[in-house]
């Protein structure tokens, strides 16, 4: 999902009525029984412990529960628990047709399960100080919680119901996916987030990628209640999950809840495997004509798997360049005030080329200038040593929480196969050389395919096409 539609969604999603004050119990909630769930649940049979894989820093297993592959860090400085689900598949779990469907579903699990009614959950929640949060990406959807030591097992309980047994009321269907049609038709409003649109579609082309997994206008049109419960009945499995947990809390602790709860659920037979990279394909452009004050520039070029040396090297590339273009096109000649080269984590990465502004055949220009610098010559030893302390730093600030540390051992381990290499991730990014990065700039800042809004007169195709 685009980064603005995210923030839309999220900004829709919090602004739902809830329960003005928190009722201790709602009257007709209370009368009203709740539905049994859907599966009958079974009592799992007795499981020995699984093996143990230990991580680099003797702090982070990995270990399986009901057939659940759980990978837990032990962080004892604070008394927060983050615990992140992730439903494996994203956009390959959908078609056109069907775009959305999972995150409807799970966003519509808050307004009720068959423990919780809605009032119930919501005044509960509360008494927690726990969250829940829903987010969808192209590889997976992460269902996850924060809460305080204390409060992590009646969180989990609320987490655990919400994948098992919703209540999908055609009322609270109705009124969430009015939301998501609302947040996806001011796709358009946002320049931004038509340019994000835009570039997966155009880079994405016949690609998953290329789906939006919050669903389009047509798509969520036509999903009905059926629908949803037929897409729990069928991809609610223990197959297509993982289970991150950071926190102060035991595996003794994490077993149990888990195998008392998720471990319920059939086995199914999804099989997780990264997804492939497009095929190459030369570059392209899309304009989407906009009368705005600047223009907006997005170019994806694809790169190499994330298990391959090239990664880091090209993490590294779009990283200098970044540098170089905000001291050239912003500081030297005041071109922009927003202008990057971004890297996408991914199963192979993705690398980018950003820019708002008035002058975008002038930009291009430095753009490809600074390219080519890349590709012809190679960075100092020094300055390469200065530039991976720097990310480290910075990386490391932008991942220090609980919840940013579960998803960087979720990547590790979806994307190169092994949670281990979140450890490795410091010694990866010092092994580079300036070879190296010469080496992933030639090989992958090629073929970029565009996306442009704004005034068509203030850009040259012919331009777009020399990348």
């Amino acid at each position: 999902m685009s980064r603005v539609l995210r923030r839309t969604l999220a900004a829709l999603l919090l602004a739902a009525p809830l329960a003005s004050a928190p009722r201790a119990l709602d009257a007709q909630a209370t009368r009203t029984p709740p539905r049994a769930p859907a599966r009958p649940a079974t009592t799992p049979a007795a499981e020995p412990p699984s093996p143990v894989v230990m991580g680099d820093d003797s702090l982070t297993m990995k270990f399986t529960v009901s057939g659940i592959p759980v990978i837990m860090r032990r962080v004892t400085a604070n008394n927060v628990v983050a615990a992140n689900l992730y439903l494996l598949g994203g956009n390959r779990q959908l078609t056109p047709e069907t775009a959305g469907t999972e995150l409807l579903l799970l966003e519509t699990s808050e307004r009720g399960t068959a423990k919780y009614p809605r009032d119930v959950l919501r005044a509960k929640m509360a008494r927690l100080g726990s969250a829940i949060g829903v987010g969808a990406s192209v590889d997976w959807t992460t269902i996850g919680l924060r809460a305080t030591t204390t409060g992590f097992d009646s969180t989990w309980a609320i987490l655990a119901d919400r994948i098992m047994a919703p209540r999908l009321d055609a009322a609270d269907v109705d009124l969430v996916k009015e939301q998501f049609v609302q947040a996806v038709s001011q796709r358009t409003d946002s320049p931004d987030a038509l340019l994000d649109h835009l570039a997966d579609s155009i880079a994405f082309t016949g690609h998953p990628y290329a789906l939006e997994p919050a669903g389009t206008e047509a798509s969520l049109a036509r999903l009905t209640v059926a629908d949803l419960k037929r897409y729990h009945s069928e991809q609610m499995v223990t197959s297509r999950m993982v289970l991150v947990v950071v926190g102060n809390v035991t595996r003794a602790k994490v077993e149990a809840l888990v195998r008392t709860t998720l471990g319920r659920l059939p086995r199914g037979s999804y099989t997780w495997t990264p997804p492939a990279a497009p095929a190459e394909r030369p570059g392209a452009h899309v304009i989407a004509q906009r009368s705005l004050p600047t223009n907006y520039l997005q170019g994806w070029f694809i790169g190499p798997a994330a298990t391959s040396k090239d990664y880091a090297a090209l993490r590294l590339a779009c990283a200098v360049l970044s540098g170089r273009l905000f001291g050239e096109v912003r500081q030297r000649r005041n071109l922009s005030y927003s202008v990057n080269a971004p890297f996408e984590e991914r199963a192979f990465g993705v690398g980018g080329l950003y820019v708002t502004t008035t002058q975008p055949d002038e930009v291009l220009a430095i753009m490809q200038q600074q390219i080519r610098a890349l590709q012809d010559g190679t960075i100092t030893d020094d300055g390469l040593e200065k530039l991976v302390q720097q990310f480290i730093v910075t990386y490391f600030l932008d991942n220090e929480t609980n919840a940013d540390q579960a998803n960087m051992l979720a990547r590790a381990e979806l994307y190169q196969g092994d949670f281990r290499r979140a450890a490795r991730f410091v010694d990866e990014l010092r092994a580079v050389t300036p070879t190296d990065i010469q080496r992933a700039a030639r090989t992958y800042m090629t073929r970029v395919r565009w996306a442009y809004v704004g005034d068509p007169k203030r850009v040259t195709p012919a331009r777009l096409a020399r990348f």
